[in-house]
């Protein structure tokens, strides 16, 4: 009887020792499946730090929030046919920064590529070094914040200038009655920083340096995306909203597609 005890307790043993070895491995395998599913916004995030770490964008002091915001209103802009199918520009300022900061990047946002990185200025009536004070009424002297888009290329007092079309009513929209347009000056050079501390400033312009004026106009003319991004808790914009753009990147059929999908996809648009 004895021994007939000793055997079950032991079969028992062994039986406990299966049953546990072999749980965790069932729990371990499903925490790894359940770590590789992200949501739509997280798969989103992913795709606009693959640009920004191609495009070497934070070697050239880009805050990686702001570019979300700008490549997110780009994608709203793109969704909403708001720009020519061959339009992949994006410029992105950010008023965040010192004016002796080069804060104006260029994005070729087809090949994940930083066009040009320079410094910009901002109105006389918006800060001295730094922009803290925004509008978008008429001889304010003050930046105006949010998204634009480029337009034409004529003459005017400044020289050869780039007009802007503010897309945001109450932010910017008054962009072309105030003059707000892309114009070389002399004030912005590193001379300038060296003499003063900071960049001269405009009546509410992003000027930039007579060396790269052509280069900048050339290059983002004709109804391309340009974003001024500044401290200012007032302003909200719809083009913001991540939903459309995080649905754009990770279609619903295909939860994770090849980054050069993406890029063909938002090409095409």
């Amino acid at each position: 009887m004895r021994k007939y005890l000793l055997w079950i307790i032991g079969a028992l043993f062994v039986v406990s020792i299966t049953v546990i070895s072999w749980k965790p491995v069932a729990t371990k395998s499903k925490a790894a499946n359940a770590a590789k599913i992200l949501t739509a916004k997280e798969l989103f995030a992913q795709y606009v730090n693959n640009i920004y770490q191609t495009a070497n964008l934070q070697q050239a002091g880009m805050d990686a929030a702001v570019f979300q915001k700008a490549v997110t209103g780009y994608l709203n802009l793109k969704i909403a046919n708001k720009l020519p199918q061959n339009s992949n520009v994006l410029t992105v300022v950010d008023f965040n920064k010192s004016s002796r900061e080069k804060r104006m990047w260029i994005i070729d946002m087809v090949n994940n590529k930083m066009l040009l990185n320079t410094w910009v200025a901002h109105g006389q009536g918006s800060g001295n070094d730094m922009a803290d004070k925004f509008s978008n009424n008429n001889e304010s002297h003050q930046s105006s914040l949010g998204f634009y888009l480029t337009d034409d290329v004529y003459m005017g007092k400044h020289g050869r200038s780039l007009r802007l079309d503010g897309l945001e009513p109450g932010v910017n929209n008054a962009a072309r009655a105030r003059g707000i347009v892309v114009h070389a000056a002399d004030y912005v050079c590193q001379n300038t920083i060296n003499q003063l501390g900071r960049l001269g400033r405009s009546f509410g312009c992003p000027a930039v340096s007579n060396e790269v004026r052509d280069i900048v106009i050339n290059t983002i003319k004709g109804r391309s995306v340009f974003f001024i991004n500044g401290n200012d808790t007032h302003y909200v914009s719809n083009l913001l909203d991540e939903t459309a753009p995080a649905n754009l990147v990770t279609p619903v059929t295909s939860p994770v597609i090849a980054d050069s999908a993406i890029v063909a996809h938002v090409a095409k648009l």
